[in-house]
């Protein structure tokens, strides 16, 4: 029976089941970014209070979505891995449905990894079609989205890759900045992330109470698919013998990237020293190229040529990793709904499985499901079922 024919629900939900079984490889080179007239790269105006704004534009025609009504760029206060005084940019997507008496309800949009270069910026590029397909979602489910950048993505400083507590100040802040665009948002807002943005998200809805104080926000949940919980667990383990085998080209990439953020968060661990000749000139151009380029520059190497010794050798490097990219297990006061692909090979299932094992065991408010699919396609896979999660806690 075609799709067409079947009950219109019924088809949404197969055509997500097929999409996310069949995936094609969603890193495609990007073009020059457009910056909607609004060009942050090297700000350096005044920068008031986190969550304020401090510039708006539309969104450059080619930039949207066509279930927006509205869509805009923003520029906001935020605090990045030096402290407060940051700025990020971000963009805004209204619903075509008329707002409730209190206003759309929000998603902060928490996106994947793109890379750590400007031109990635997400909200200067083109919409991917998973994107595409995922924010429309949640724009036909009559929610505003907001989608941080990140502090360092198109604006100074660099974008720190994994550090959840930045990433969670980032994705507050920029909602609390978006209510004052003069559009009618609820208070009522939801965390939504994918891969890197699904451990964002789990940070933001960790912090929210702690970094929101003094927001009028009420954050009612968390959906994260794809989160790379424990990753430090493994990536301490780096070194010359270690892994003793090529890696897939992406695994390789979120390796080239986890380096740069750590070496640029805290330059009182020597990295770079630990670097080889190679594995600094890599690291170098991870800082600089989108995610395309990355894996494409990283493609058959063998990570343990990268380092001189063990990483481990760094004093009190795990505590630095840990601080740095681990997705907490406790403190959440709101539901968590964690969606992984079994045969997601990027982030394997393990992770997301230990992490809502080690939620229960803290006795958190987690609900976990997974789907026959790989790391994309559980966007797809899970998309009805995130909607019904979030219906229900809003």
């Amino acid at each position: 029976m075609p799709l067409t024919s079947l009950p219109r629900d019924l088809a949404g939900r197969a055509s997500g089941l097929i999409r996310g079984l069949v995936t094609p490889d969603p890193v495609t080179p990007l073009g020059a970014p457009d910056w909607s007239g609004l060009d942050a790269r090297d700000y350096s105006g005044p920068v008031p209070g986190a969550g304020e704004t401090i510039a708006s534009v539309p969104l450059a025609d080619g930039l949207g979505l066509a279930e927006a009504a509205e869509a805009h760029r923003f520029l906001y206060a935020t605090t990045n891995q030096r402290g407060p005084g940051a700025v990020s940019t971000a963009a805004l997507f209204l619903p075509h449905t008329p707002p409730p008496a209190d206003g759309w309800p929000v998603v902060a949009w928490a996106h994947g990894t793109v890379g750590l270069g400007d031109d990635a910026t997400p909200s200067a590029q083109p919409q991917s079609e998973r994107q595409r397909f995922y924010l429309g979602h949640w724009l036909r489910h009559g929610y505003a989205v907001v989608a941080s950048d990140y502090a360092g993505l198109g604006t100074p400083g660099l974008m720190s890759y994994l550090n959840g507590r930045v990433e969670a100040h980032n994705l507050i802040d920029s909602v609390q900045a978006a209510r004052h665009l003069g559009h009618p948002l609820s208070r009522r807002w939801a965390l939504v992330g994918q891969s890197q943005g699904a451990g964002a998200a789990m940070n933001g809805a960790r912090y929210a109470s702690e970094f929101g104080a003094g927001y009028d926000l009420d954050l009612r949940g968390v959906v994260a698919t794809g989160t790379p919980a424990n990753i430090e667990r493994v990536a301490q383990f780096l070194r010359p013998t270690f892994p003793p085998f090529a890696l897939p080209p992406l695994t390789n990439t979120y390796a080239a990237y986890i380096l740069a953020g750590l070496r640029d968060a805290r330059p009182d661990l020597p990295v770079d020293a630990l670097l080889s000749d190679e594995g600094r000139r890599i690291v170098d151009l991870a800082e600089r190229l989108d995610l395309y380029d990355t894996r494409e520059a990283v493609r058959g190497a063998r990570i343990s040529t990268w380092v001189t010794a063990p990483v481990r050798s760094i004093p009190g490097v795990y505590a630095a990793l840990h601080e740095h990219m681990a997705t907490p297990v406790d403190g959440y006061d709101r539901p968590i709904f964690l969606a992984h692909g079994l045969t997601d090979i990027d982030v394997p299932v393990a992770s997301g499985i230990s992490l809502a094992a080690a939620l229960r065991v803290h006795r958190q408010p987690v609900t976990l499901k997974l789907y026959p699919t790989d790391h994309f396609g559980t966007v797809y896979a899970a998309a009805d079922d995130a909607a019904r999660f979030l219906a229900g806690v809003m």
